[in-house]
């Protein structure tokens, strides 16, 4: 059976011709990436992807995790990939070298991730924790704290993992109950229990660095009495060797829907007297400095969500040219006909349409933010690098609410062109979709995505971030009506962001009053959908100008049929979808308050 990840064409396009990432290199810090130094990153990283972590990605499913009397092994195959990821460096791509990093640009990772995490979501979930805390302890660590750990993870020789989450805080995490006690060394004696710790055990390195979140005794109550840790699994002496155990013991792991290779543990800390850990930032800061990470985490969750709706889409796409089933609609009479690819059938082709938009509007965001990120890094002017954050701010919760609900319903209808196949486990599709919904779901709910679109970015800096996105898009709007083919779609995205224009007013305004809070909140993840709806078009439409430009001034052969593709996702999504969205808009304006006025019993369920 075939194997697929994400397409390299259009990677390609978004980093040369959407962003044109090659011209960072202009810049001192980025010199040295020039396009044929990114072209040859990306082989190498989609051969790493294909020949060694899509191979093991049904050993990750159908193996798993396991759990023995504290233990967590992952599959065998496992280890050989880790190996060659670390000897490859590719843990810290965008980090600084001098830490073990590669000091790429942000953009060119993302699209390396995005072949690794389509190959193997579940394995790829290792480094991506591992580069999470590194960059925790980068920001936050002490130098003897960076001396001692960061280059050690950065190359993956450590591995790292966030502990948030307990029993009974869940989302609410001001309500966690570990405690840190200050020894007479400078030290915290760590006492407490956390649950969904994703990589929290394993055997595939030596050591793993946890950043913890716990409440220093007499610090306030809520969040902001939290202070963040860190509690190494074994102890690190001070000329960096290993010491003993650190009491940081797993007492289970989660037999999940998906993800099945990453071990989900729970883990008890302290439960012996002997945790000990060292204050990373400030006393009472953790959550602001969990929050200065939570961008990087999020877009990373995003990413999953694209990779394995990219990969869906690839194999569905490939399929359907394969699987030959029915005859073609305007011969169905013939008795005599031929049965055809089942891309021939108009169904299939409207689900692999909308599976396609979907997937490129993804990447197109994502890269985006990085390249935001990029730009902001080597740029000089205040004024434009809070212009940079304040897009990059606006967008994360789209990148990661609305981004992974699109991609749940990608890899659903990859099930559907599959058919009965696409249901059994012979078949890559099923293992898609369950691997998908996680991402749903951490990093902050998709509920809650929608929750910090209207509360805290939509009103950001008095609006200034809305007000640079929507000019932003206006730009790309007038580029596109001066291409014939595409001023009439052009129109209908302007229509639809002037629309989404009044609703940003009327839901910020409803938000704000106490007597219409509740019930505008109660529309807020419409309100994330229209956001999200209104952004991918606009990328949608600027994928399409490329193309009719290159169209026009005579494209390669090879590249006519992909430019064509482009603009028919921008007209299958702003003939199709913009209208709906045009609905919702009109939903989230009539501010209907049932949901708010409905009381609990008449939910039934008793």
């Amino acid at each position: 059976m075939a194997q697929y990840i994400a397409d390299r064409r259009d990677i390609d396009f978004v980093l040369h011709e959407q962003l044109q990432v090659e011209t960072l290199s202009e810049n001192a810090q980025y010199a040295e990436f020039n396009k044929k130094t990114i072209d040859l990153i990306i082989s190498e990283a989609r051969n790493l992807a294909i020949k060694e972590l899509l191979p093991i990605q049904i050993d990750g499913d159908r193996e798993g995790a396991r759990f023995d009397n504290g233990r967590v092994t992952v599959p065998e195959s496992f280890h050989k990939a880790w190996e060659l990821f670390k000897e490859g460096e590719w843990v810290a791509l965008s980090d600084d070298p001098q830490w073990g990093g590669q000091g790429m640009p942000a953009t060119l990772s993302l699209a390396a991730n995005d072949l690794f995490i389509g190959a193997n979501f579940a394995f790829m979930m290792y480094p991506g924790l591992t580069h999470g805390a590194g960059r925790l302890v980068q920001t936050f660590g002490t130098a003897e704290q960076k001396k001692l750990f960061l280059k050690k993870m950065f190359t993956g020789e450590w591995t790292g993992t966030m502990l948030l989450t307990e029993p009974e805080a869940g989302s609410d995490v001001g309500a966690l109950t570990t405690t840190a006690v200050k020894n007479d060394d400078g030290t915290y004696s760590i006492t407490g229990n956390k649950i969904f710790i994703s990589s929290g055990e394993h055997d595939m390195a030596e050591n793993i660095i946890h950043p913890v979140l716990a409440r220093i005794e007499g610090a306030p109550e809520g969040t902001k009495g939290i202070s963040l840790f860190l509690v190494p699994k074994i102890r690190v002496k001070d000329d960096g060797s290993l010491g003993g155990p650190n009491d940081v013991v797993c007492t289970g792991i989660e037999e999940k829907m998906g993800i099945h290779g990453n071990a989900t543990c729970s883990l008890s800390l302290g439960s012996k007297g002997n945790c000990q850990g060292t204050l990373l930032g400030e006393k009472n800061k953790g959550m602001r400095a969990m929050f200065q990470m939570m961008n990087e985490a999020r877009l990373l969750v995003g990413l999953q969500g694209l990779a394995c709706a990219s990969s869906a889409y690839m194999y569905a796409v490939n399929y359907a040219r394969e699987r030959v089933q029915g005859r073609h609609l305007l011969k169905a009479q013939e008795e005599d006909a031929p049965s055809v690819p089942i891309i021939e059938h108009p169904d299939v082709r409207r689900m692999l349409m909308t599976m396609k938009a979907y997937v490129e509007g993804m990447r197109s965001l994502l890269y985006y933010i990085g390249n935001c990120e990029d730009k902001f890094q080597t740029c000089d002017e205040e004024a434009e690098k809070a212009k940079l954050q304040g897009l990059i701010d606006l967008l994360i919760p789209i990148a990661k609410g609305y981004v992974t609900d699109k991609a749940l319903e990608v890899c659903s209808q990859g099930v559907q062109v599959y058919g009965g196949y696409g249901y059994i486990r012979e078949y890559p599709m099923e293992q898609l979709l369950r691997d998908c919904r996680i991402t749903q779901i951490y990093e902050g709910t998709n509920g809650i995505q929608a929750m910090d679109l209207l509360a805290r970015k939509l009103g950001m800096h008095q609006g200034k971030p809305v007000m640079d996105l929507l000019a932003e898009i206006q730009q790309t709007i007038a580029v596109a009506k001066t291409f014939s083919n595409l001023e009439s779609i052009a129109g209908k995205v302007e229509a639809a962001v002037n629309k989404l224009g009044e609703v940003m007013m009327d839901i910020g305004q409803a938000a704000m009053s106490s007597d219409t809070r509740m019930n505008a909140f109660a529309h807020a993840y419409s309100f994330m959908e229209v956001s999200g709806d209104v952004v991918f078009a606009w990328l949608l439409l600027w994928r399409a100008s490329i193309a009719a430009r290159n169209l026009k001034n005579g494209a390669r052969k090879k590249d006519v049929a992909f430019y064509e593709g482009q603009i028919k996702s921008a007209e299958f999504f702003v003939h199709s979808i913009l209208p709906v969205s045009i609905g919702k808009m009109n939903v989230i304006m009539a501010a209907d308050n049932s949901v708010i006025d409905i009381s609990g019993d008449a939910f039934g369920g008793k």
